[in-house]
């Protein structure tokens, strides 16, 4: 988190915060509050937090709500005090990464919420902001959503390219199978129904469901029967989510959490100075 922290304060900083060093003592102290602007899922509140820390180890930062708390507009979410020029010189960064963050959760719960009441989970994709995915991950499960793998590292997934270039699902899954630890997950995707019995055949665990309709999910839950589980991936948005999961698949995957989340109206307002 400092690395990703840093990285934001050098880009941001440079040589200086020209405009505080020319305006404010340095010496002045003050006090600010961070207020939602709009109903929120709050995420991201201690690296809020650590964008000041790194600036100034003396600063304060107080918070009335947790991570993973909805938050209604105009509702204070914290105060932080300290020297004003370093809640200034800190002030867009920090907003910048909680803004995204509750983002991201907002939008994750509506997912859940539509989903309603069914076992599916609602997980997210590597379609993430370079640099970021931890945070954008964090925020995804901060939401009540699932995390799916974290990269190429931690997880195979044998998409359609994979298949072109092994020749065939069954070759593609042999070859994992071979080169994989024995207590790691084989997922292949499959865009046709039958390409789903090859895919349990060869030793797949999960399978991917590719841009498939309504019916040709129910179908696959049919024809599967539990034996291994089922992710939708494609055409999903908070209109067709809850459709999807009352198909009776175990997971959807949606990249939309965090490639295409808004940013939330979050504001710091520095209190008048005593």
């Amino acid at each position: 988190m400092d690395d990703m922290i840093k990285r934001a304060l050098d880009e941001d900083l440079g040589a200086g915060d020209l405009t505080t060093g020319a305006i404010v003592d340095p010496h002045l102290k003050g006090k600010a509050v961070l207020l939602a602007k709009e109903d929120l899922v709050l995420a991201g509140s201690r690296v809020f937090a650590r964008v000041f820390e790194l600036l100034d180890p003396a600063v304060v930062c107080r918070f009335y709500f947790q991570d993973g708390d909805t938050v209604t507009t105009q509702k204070i979410i914290g105060e932080i005090s300290g020297t004003v020029a370093v809640l200034l010189t800190g002030e867009r960064t920090a907003l910048n990464f909680v803004q995204r963050m509750s983002g991201i959760a907002t939008l994750t719960r509506h997912y859940v919420d539509q989903a309603g009441k069914s076992k599916t989970k609602i997980v997210d994709t590597r379609k993430t902001v370079p640099g970021l995915r931890l945070l954008d991950k964090y925020a995804v499960h901060v939401g009540g959503g699932h995390n799916h793998r974290r990269g190429l590292f931690d997880g195979i997934l044998i998409k359609d390219n994979h298949i072109v270039a092994a020749g065939s699902i069954t070759k593609a899954i042999e070859c994992a199978k071979q080169h994989a630890p024995h207590s790691l997950k084989i997922e292949v995707e499959v865009q046709r129904l039958d390409q789903i019995e090859e895919a349990i055949k060869a030793g797949a665990d999960i399978v991917l469901l590719d841009n498939m309709n309504l019916a040709q999910l129910k179908n696959a839950v049919h024809m599967v029967q539990g034996r291994v589980l089922l992710e939708a991936s494609g055409g999903v948005n908070l209109d067709t989510v809850g459709a999807i999961a009352a198909t009776g698949v175990d997971i959807i995957s949606v990249g939309a959490l965090t490639h295409s989340a808004k940013a939330v109206d979050i504001s710091l307002e520095l209190l008048p100075l005593e």
